[in-house]
């Protein structure tokens, strides 16, 4: 429990209680809380645990409270965000202790810009962001999970889709008053305001991990438009996509693990929509009994819908980036470089 009200208060520097409380954990604890630690840090605070004497009970115990409140409330904040943590501590500990609570762990809990629409609908987010400035559109979707900021720019016109997908391209760094301002707009019930350093979003790596989670269509016209208004831009872009297409500068042994993976109605549907090139190039890694079946169930499937077809090229570029992950397979960037593995 946290000190009853109208107790002491002990004023404890920074360093003097995480120095305390490595001691309160006990040597094996602390040495893992040091493996996250860099090399200044653990020079800074060996010295505070060196340099300790006469910590009172009182002091411990101060501690030992603020680190559970910290625990208990980041739980909450992973859990729901801000507002849940602060329902949470209203519920268990009254208003005001929960606005206590979050005043004074507002000054270094780190939380991701825009943590409250992590459990909202990317539905939702739209509604939210629909009429608001390409700007302002770019730079919430840069701090979303990757997949619900592809749901979300998939339902803006394809103009705003280039529009902001330009913008997150070049986009540097945010001031972190800029982001407090959108948050506040779209969230008044934020309760406490977090104070960062200068936030890092956006760039061309943020775009990229946009659009291999959108449809091909959305890719397509983002991708397009991108080439319209910066042609460099939209190479850079491409550099560090994988697509379907990429799927021919596999090498034979790759192109065998990815067969023996992939499902035959899956395979046969993805290359109704493949390049002659790219069919051949995996006809020519099957039996010639195999490679034939698989063209007379391509020609029995008769006419399919576009959009089933990318839904399939998109399911095999995974399993592709799957069994890269696991080492079984490399994948050769979109810009050709074979020293640039994309995983």
């Amino acid at each position: 429990m946290l000190a009853e009200p109208g107790a002491e208060v002990v004023t404890i520097p920074s360093r003097r209680k995480a120095a305390i409380l490595a001691l309160a954990l006990g040597s094996e604890l602390s040495a893992e809380v040091f493996k996250f630690l860099g090399p200044d840090e653990i020079d800074e605070l060996v010295l505070e645990i060196a340099a300790l004497d006469n910590v009172s009970a009182d002091e411990k115990q101060v501690v030992l409270e603020e680190f559970w409140a910290v625990a208990q409330a980041q739980d909450f904040i992973t859990q729901g965000g801000i507002a849940y943590a602060k329902d949470v501590l209203e519920r268990a500990l009254g208003g005001e202790k929960a606005l206590e609570i979050m005043g004074r762990l507002s000054s270094y809990i780190r939380l991701s810009p825009f943590e409250f629409l992590r459990r909202v609908e990317p539905q939702q987010i739209y509604n939210f962001l629909q009429n608001e400035h390409p700007q302002t559109v770019a730079l919430v979707l840069s701090y979303l999970e990757s997949e619900s900021a592809a749901t979300c720019m998939s339902m803006f016109s394809p103009d705003l889709q280039g529009e902001v997908a330009m913008r997150i391209a070049v986009m540097d760094r945010t001031a972190p008053e800029v982001i407090r301002e959108v948050e506040q707009v779209m969230e008044r019930k934020l309760s406490a305001v977090i104070n960062q350093e200068l936030a890092a979003a956006g760039g061309v790596k943020s775009l990229v991990d946009i659009l291999n989670f959108v449809d091909r269509a959305t890719e397509r016209t983002i991708l397009d438009s991108l080439d319209e208004r910066d042609q460099e831009l939209g190479e850079d872009v491409r550099k560090l996509m994988f697509v379907f297409e990429d799927l021919s500068k596999l090498d034979p042994g790759g192109v065998q693990t990815l067969l023996r993976t992939v499902e035959k109605d899956q395979l046969a549907l993805a290359l109704k929509g493949a390049s002659d090139a790219l069919r051949d190039m995996f006809f020519s890694n099957m039996s010639e009994r195999a490679a034939k079946i698989m063209r007379e169930d391509m020609e029995t499937m008769g006419p399919v819908r576009l959009r089933e077809v990318e839904q399939a090229q998109m399911a095999m570029v995974q399993t592709a980036k799957d069994l890269a992950n696991k080492g079984e397979i490399v994948l050769v960037g979109a810009g050709g470089d074979d020293d640039e593995l994309v995983y």
